[in-house]
């Protein structure tokens, strides 16, 4: 069971890497078409769509190959200053000719409240 779900989450990561040039592709194409309602420009939307479909195939197929496509997609979503390594030791007073992001060292503090 697990092995299928980890499958059907790969796949959907595949599905994001290749949707996002496919409506780059249909954005550009629909401006193009409807700017211009004509056949000439339908079917140049249509190669731009079918363009942004092979290339983004390709590009998810080579991130599937060579990293996962789960960690690119959780690369995309993820929150680096809220890991673990990035937060400071905690709050550190501060003499009133001081900011609150510096505290001497010319490192960001966290947000008073947070660990």
């Amino acid at each position: 069971m697990s092995k299928l779900f980890e499958k059907a989450m790969g796949i959907i990561a595949w599905l994001q890497i290749v949707a996002s040039p496919v409506l780059l592709a249909t954005v550009i194409g629909g401006v193009l078409y409807f700017r211009n309602p004509t056949p000439l420009n339908l079917t140049i939307a249509i190669g731009l769509v079918v363009i942004g479909l092979i290339i983004g195939v390709r590009y998810a197929n080579k991130i599937w190959k060579t990293k996962g496509t789960m960690w690119f997609v959780s690369q995309l979503s993820a929150t680096p200053d809220l890991d673990q390594n990035q937060i400071t030791e905690g709050p550190k007073t501060t003499s009133p000719n001081k900011t609150n992001n510096d505290s001497g060292n010319g490192k960001k503090r966290p947000l008073s409240g947070l660990p």
